[in-house]
């Protein structure tokens, strides 16, 4: 049975900023691949001066510091409503590497310096968005920062873009930044068994593919998605009904490229089997990662894109929570929220530390 994905408009918002989030060092580092010793540090500039003017990808405000509460403060399944401000976490420790030769397989690893003797802590890999087409993993940094003062280490990884690389290019690239920061663990004194992933828009659906391609829960031990289209073909259909909003026609026209076909009735097989595998809910079984999947109730990326691959996880056996932010924002813009913030680091602890 054929998935279908849909994308709602707060999601074009998000992955516009993030098709403008500068480049910095990506544009004139080398390709060296990772070494069997130690991973390959790629030169890199981190100013860390105070906090970024928007959160990542929206340009929208950060979330409050205010400490999560034991049962995530009115976050039950359904309608949460709130608003933020900016915090300036303490800097931690920042390094580029490189997991792979192309340029674009690089990632920013932000982590705190533990005590000698100091048990390894839990990891996030995060993902980002931007169709699948552009994004930076930059755009991040300032959500690493507060989640290293939470007590993880936090690694966000760059991958392959459509059209030049057809999918699964950016799910193997996922895998392999998740690869990665499991064999250099020691590096920064990170836990290789307690890793989770949290991804935006359409970083949000690598994300969604982690934890169920294979046996996603021996790969993560859970899955954060903000604003995931996990079905692309649905998206794709949805981009072309009469009166779509902008950003769902360009969603349509990003599966277009991601998997460098035009579905329809003269489609190939192959182009059908490329959409089929990048729908996160056909590779759903018993065991796969927990997940909390987000919306907010004017996204673009409808919740109906992670209430189909909830019900499969449920149906397997498989924990799957699914929440709905009041407004228009997208992805990363969930952040705007006062309750988002609390309720990822609640998620975290329950299911990584």
């Amino acid at each position: 049975m054929r998935k279908v994905l849909v994308c709602g408009a707060a999601f074009a918002a998000t992955c516009l900023a993030a098709l403008a989030v500068p480049m910095g060092a990506e544009a004139t580092v080398p390709d060296p691949s990772p070494t069997e010793s130690a991973p390959t540090v790629v030169p890199s500039e981190e100013t860390g001066t105070g906090a970024p003017s928007g959160s990542p990808e929206t340009g929208g405000t950060t979330p409050s510091p205010s400490a999560p509460s034991a049962d995530g403060a009115g976050t039950t399944d359904g309608i949460v409503s709130g608003s933020a401000v900016m915090v300036t976490p303490r800097l931690p420790k920042f390094k580029t590497y490189a997991y792979g030769k192309a340029s674009r397989q690089r990632i920013d690893a932000y982590w705190r310096q533990s005590a000698p003797g100091a048990a390894p802590r839990p990891a996030v890999l995060v993902i980002h968005g931007g169709y699948w087409l552009g994004g930076d993993k930059s755009s991040w940094k300032y959500l690493a920062r507060r989640l290293t003062a939470e007590g993880y280490v936090v690694l966000a990884a760059n991958y392959r873009l459509a059209p030049k690389a057809v999918w699964p290019a950016q799910r193997n690239d996922a895998m392999s930044a998740l690869d990665f920061m499991k064999k250099h663990a020691k590096v920064w004194n990170l836990d290789p068994n307690r890793v989770a992933v949290i991804g935006s828009s359409s970083g949000g659906m690598l994300a969604t593919q982690l934890g169920t391609y294979g046996t996603g829960g021996q790969r993560v031990r859970g899955v954060i998605a903000l604003s995931p289209p996990n079905n692309p073909f649905l998206a794709y259909q949805n981009g072309g009904e009469p009166g779509a909003v902008p950003a769902k026609r360009m969603l349509r026209k990003a599966v277009v490229d991601l998997v460098r076909c035009v579905p329809g009735a003269t489609a190939k097989a192959s182009c059908w089997k490329r959409l089929d595998d990048a729908n996160s809910t056909n590779h759903v079984s018993a065991g796969d990662a927990p997940m909390l999947l987000m919306h907010a109730s004017g996204d673009f990326v409808p919740v109906t894109q992670s209430t189909g691959l909830a019900s499969a996880l449920r149906a397997a056996g498989v924990p799957a929570t699914v929440k709905v932010v009041q407004g228009e924002m997208h992805a990363s813009g969930l952040l705007e929220d006062e309750h988002t913030y609390p309720q990822i680091v609640n998620w975290l602890n329950a299911h990584v530390k």
